[in-house]
């Protein structure tokens, strides 16, 4: 997204939401808009094949539940 387009979607998301946006914070809600912009992009370029599909469920696993050997296992780090 171009910089007027960032400006533009977040002056209409907050309208929208009637979300009051202090001038003193739009700098900085620009700059996070414009950093989640440019991740989405890089998430959307990875190509998807035909077979793939999403999660149904995504389980998140503490750190302490996951054995070392299991978490190089699962980077790909196994010894």
């Amino acid at each position: 997204m171009t910089p007027h387009q960032i400006e533009s979607y977040v002056d209409a998301a907050a309208a929208a939401l009637q979300l009051p946006l202090a001038p003193e914070h739009r700098p900085g809600v620009l700059q996070f808009f414009a950093l989640a912009a440019g991740l989405a992009e890089v998430l959307m370029a990875y190509p998807l094949g035909r077979d793939d599909d999403p999660a149904e469920v995504f389980t998140p696993l503490s750190p302490a539940a996951i054995s070392p050997k299991s978490a190089a296992s699962t980077l790909g780090n196994a010894s």
